[in-house]
């Protein structure tokens, strides 16, 4: 583990450092040649000796992705389970959720992902449950101790996105967890933007159920996700849908799983798989605490950078912030700015409202800007960025 990132070490082992300046790490990350060979080898190992024969032979690699997953999340390796996304293994905890009721209350924070908000409201169009926003401070973050008042026999769930999508702010999970434990109430947690970038530890949190997205600050490839189900929890979820590995037939019923693997499916992309096993394991090795002092370093000064430049708005809240940063360019929407960039071999994001409704409605926003950074990025980038941004403005580049 390092103690400090050695930024030039790890840009010479990521191909695409050498073409694109990358301030997309929120949607995805660039992956290290580490792992495009392992999910390449693995690819040419299926060709040479059958899909099946390589999975096998891979067997042993498979359970180290799971170990290196729990040993990030501080879990346990049967408390974890992979899927494609994210938002369907999101989606698939809670459709495993017992049977709500009219009536029932759903606690969602502001910051609540658009997917999740999606899946919770299409639920409530079915059974009549109401689905209500926690309240937040000053600086936009979840207020925990008035969630506490909000708290009675009703409430069903509480659904929390961490880091949200749309800016900066990073919501204290801990707190809510506090509440959520004190009151016996499910508690999940949205953490696709947040492992990988900061120290994640599922005990101290106090959530029921976390998921995470493998192609974001992870660096994994896109087709992977993790999701955490507390051993203590799991018992009280049944899947939706089940097959041969979630629940085999034994004398003609099915026995589902004991661990997470309950919401996994017998097939599943392996090379994908092992190439996150991979990025689980770089992260380790560089250190999470690292990773996430050179990140906030980096975000704070393109946040101060961006805000010396007229005519743009940097639209981050929260006291203690991410690697994300979320700004505004007066005359230019997001899109035609990433378009602009993007020309110019800068990638950034664009997010409108469906990513995060709660709050960019609450904030009277349509769309934001959206810069994120790694520690793959440099100094010289962020002063590029910058001046990139001002010659586009200017109209002069």
């Amino acid at each position: 583990m390092m103690t400090t990132v050695d930024t030039e070490a790890l840009r010479a082992l990521t191909p695409g450092c050498e073409s694109v300046a990358h301030f997309n790490h929120a949607g995805a990350s660039l992956p290290s040649r580490a792992v495009l060979d392992t999910i390449i080898g693995h690819l040419q190992d299926e060709a040479r000796l059958g899909p099946m024969e390589a999975a096998l032979r891979a067997t042993d690699c498979l359970d180290a992705v799971r170990d290196e997953a729990a040993a990030l999340l501080g879990a346990r390796p049967q408390e974890i389970a992979f899927g494609p996304s994210g938002s369907a293994l999101w989606g698939a905890a809670f459709a495993a959720l017992p049977p709500f009721a009219p009536g029932d209350r759903i606690l969602v924070g502001r910051q609540e992902w658009g997917g999740n908000l999606a899946t919770m409201k299409a639920e409530a169009a079915r059974t009549g449950i109401m689905i209500e926003t926690m309240p937040v401070r000053e600086d936009g973050s979840v207020d925990a101790e008035r969630l506490a008042g909000m708290i009675d026999r009703r409430v069903r769930l509480i659904s929390l996105t961490w880091l949200p999508a749309n800016g900066g702010l990073i919501n204290d999970a801990a707190a809510v967890g506090r509440v959520a434990r004190a009151a016996g109430i499910p508690y999940f947690i949205d953490a696709g933007q947040a492992v990988g970038q900061i120290p994640v530890d599922v005990a101290a949190l106090g959530c029921d159920v976390l998921k995470a997205a493998g192609r974001k600050y992870l660096r994994g490839p896109r087709g992977t996700a993790i999701l955490y189900v507390s051993e203590r929890f799991l018992p009280t979820l049944r899947p939706a849908a089940l097959d041969v590995l979630s629940a085999p037939l034994i004398d003609g019923e099915p026995k589902i799983r004991s661990d997470a693997r309950r919401f996994e499916t017998s097939e599943h992309a392996v090379a994908l798989r092992l190439g996150l096993g991979r990025a689980l394991a770089e992260a380790r090795q560089i250190g999470i605490d690292a990773i996430r002092a050179r990140i906030w370093s980096l975000a704070e000064r393109l946040r101060q950078t961006l805000a010396t430049l007229p005519g743009v708005r940097v639209l981050d809240l929260g006291q203690e912030k991410s690697g994300i940063v979320s700004f505004a360019v007066n005359g230019f929407s997001a899109t035609a700015i990433q378009r602009e960039l993007a020309d110019r071999h800068i990638n950034i994001g664009a997010n409108g409202l469906a990513y995060t409704p709660l709050d960019m409605s609450a904030r009277g926003l349509t769309e934001i800007a959206r810069a994120s950074v790694s520690y793959l990025n440099t100094e010289a980038e962020i002063d590029r960025l910058r001046e990139t941004l001002a010659r586009i403005m200017a109209g002069k580049d």
